[in-house]
């Protein structure tokens, strides 16, 4: 295995050019530098001040990209213990004081009592069947009014089957992997039928 197949490094913010060894698992699959890059390009007033989840967090790219940014928070959920040692792990080398993080089945972990996010960062194994049940449990009380919601997946996924109350805000594909950001829609807002 070439020596930097379980590496990354953040590309902007207070850590940017940090450098990230996570372990080599299989299931783990960052996003790519250039697909990051583009996220947080679009995501690059939101992120600011912003409590974020990084519920499917495996290398912990998306959710140290984003506190590198300044994000006020991020809660961490992965199911492997492996993974929960390294981000704590990673997060003590980086000073990341700011984040929480939870070794859980993130469908288990949406049980518990609801809390409000900014941003969430949805990007299970790609051949995993989850991505509805967990959008759908996202909308009971865990988005914040017009929060953003990063959904990665293989490129001919169709976002069809997430919550109608979910509007495609950017989309873009790079190779076999299509990233798109959502909007859930401010009850405020919604006009009654």
């Amino acid at each position: 295995m070439p020596r930097s197949a379980n590496q990354l490094r953040i590309i902007g913010g207070r850590w940017r050019g940090s450098r990230i060894v996570f372990p080599p698992l299989a299931a783990i699959r960052p996003s790519p530098d250039r697909v990051r890059e583009t996220l947080f390009n679009w995501l690059q007033q939101p992120i600011v001040g912003a409590r974020c989840l990084d519920l499917f967090a495996g290398s912990g790219a998306l959710g140290l990209e984003a506190l590198s940014r300044g994000a006020a928070h991020v809660t961490f959920v992965d199911r492997e213990p492996q993974v929960g040692r390294h981000l704590t792990q990673t997060l003590q080398r980086l000073g990341g004081h700011d984040a929480t993080v939870t070794v859980e089945d993130a469908q288990r972990f949406l049980l518990r009592p609801a809390q409000l996010f900014d941003i969430v960062f949805l990007d299970p194994p790609f051949d995993s069947t989850v991505l509805e049940q967990v959008a759908g449990r996202l909308q009971q009380g865990w988005l914040a009014p017009g929060a953003y919601i990063y959904v990665e997946c293989p490129a001919e996924r169709s976002l069809s089957t997430l919550p109608a109350q979910w509007a495609i805000h950017r989309t873009k594909h790079a190779g076999q992997v299509g990233y798109h950001l959502l909007r859930a829609s401010d009850p405020a807002n919604e006009v009654p039928p």
